[in-house]
């Protein structure tokens, strides 16, 4: 692999490196490293106070409901097939309840769901909140601390491709366990590094998307990283769409041209369709609970 070496320290430890590049913004350059959990670490990893600069752009779609070319109007499509699939994995567990979106961005999600479920959202970025509000009457905050919740408070918490962005990991995912009640569902969505495209693509890959996105994991990572608060894997779920919002934009950044959008979709069937065999969709859904 061109963009990868191996770093043998003298206890015979390997830590494999890719070097990789903020395609989407600002061009610096960053490292993946990875931990004892077999997490993929982005390296250096930027100061919290300075995080909030990496997001500043009108093409940050996921903070917008941006129309504005033929990929966002692909993208805003995309997501409201998804909403549905969000909500047949959902309703596979609860069928109402309390629930938290952690990191709900303009607040689709939430709304989509807002007729089964007592739903509260948490968006740091304050336009995507403001986005939020604008649609319903749900109660949506800024305030990323969970403390402000009390023990066991719900029977769902969601964090769609959020994870990854979470500085202080380890002490959010104590709390996650902390508010969710004893029976109750943590539904997280990540982009899957074990994926063909995220092979194809190596260093152009979309979804590494350094340094917004802090870590990187692989299923054997989820299941190590939850083993250490008491939490299972009870359940894998795909997210087909994503290996084509993902192989269009990884197109874009490898070589941008009148063709990227064609061999995006061509990458995004032949990701889902190896897939099929192997389980390694391009972005999974976990679903966990609290070990009895």
């Amino acid at each position: 692999m061109e963009h990868c070496f191996l770093l043998i320290n003298i206890f015979a430890q390997i830590d494999i490196i890719l070097k990789l590049k903020d395609y989407f913004l600002t061009q610096e350059e960053f490292e993946l490293e990875e931990n004892s959990f077999g997490i993929l670490e982005t390296k250096p990893q930027p100061k919290v106070e300075n995080l909030s600069n990496y997001y500043q752009s009108e093409n940050y779609i996921s903070h917008t409901d941006s129309k504005k070319s033929i990929f966002d109007f692909a993208y805003q499509f995309a997501k409201k097939i998804n909403l549905k699939n969000k909500k047949v994995v959902l309703q596979k567990y609860k069928a109402s309840g309390k629930l938290l979106d952690y990191g709900c961005g303009t607040g689709d999600f939430l709304n989509y769901i807002k007729d089964k479920f007592e739903a509260t959202g948490i968006e740091p970025n304050e336009k995507a909140a403001n986005f939020a509000r604008k649609k319903s009457s749900l109660k949506i905050t800024n305030q990323t601390d969970l403390s402000q919740f009390k023990n066991e408070t719900f029977d769902i918490i969601t964090l769609w491709h959020v994870l990854e962005h979470i500085p202080n990991l380890k002490e959010i995912s104590i709390e996650l366990k902390r508010i969710l009640k004893e029976e109750g569902i943590l539904i997280i969505a990540v982009p899957n590094h074990k994926s063909y495209d995220a092979n194809y693509y190596q260093n152009f890959w979309a979804a590494y998307d350094v340094p917004r996105h802090l870590w990187h994991f692989s299923k054997t990572a989820m299941k190590n990283w939850w083993n250490q608060f008491e939490m299972q894997i009870i359940e894998i779920a795909p997210m087909k769409l994503d290996a084509f919002y993902v192989s269009i934009l990884s197109e874009q950044y490898r070589n941008k041209n009148i063709f990227s959008l064609i061999k995006g979709v061509f990458r995004g069937i032949l990701s889902n369709q190896k897939a099929k065999k192997s389980g390694e969709y391009s972005s999974l859904i976990y679903i966990l609970k609290k070990k009895q």
